[in-house]
């Protein structure tokens, strides 16, 4: 569990796996354009790959090659894995969720 929220800690990490959960199967190009257009982060392929490589560690991004490409999708299980841990945490009367 920890890699996860390690992963999740960076908020550039963060918005490389918001971006793959609105659209699956993206190019390091279109990620980095994302980043950069959208997001208004000042970021080079060698950063966005670094970032991809931490999520690809915890198990949130996977990449295949198809033909000279790479994509890169998400992988919602880690996820899915840390909201269930996180809904178990028992909550006080304040927090009444």
């Amino acid at each position: 569990m920890d890699p996860i929220f390690q992963a999740l800690a960076h908020p550039a990490r963060r918005l490389l796996v918001e971006e793959l959960a609105d659209r699956n199967d993206q190019t390091l190009f279109e990620l980095t354009v994302r980043l950069n257009q959208v997001h208004g982060l000042a970021m080079t392929r060698q950063a966005v790959t670094k970032h991809l490589a931490v999520l690809g560690e915890a198990g949130l991004v996977r990449a295949t090659t198809q033909g000279r490409t790479t994509v890169h999708h998400l992988d919602p299980a880690p996820l899915t894995a840390a909201r269930q841990w996180l809904d178990a945490i028992p909550h006080t009367p304040e927090d009444p969720r």
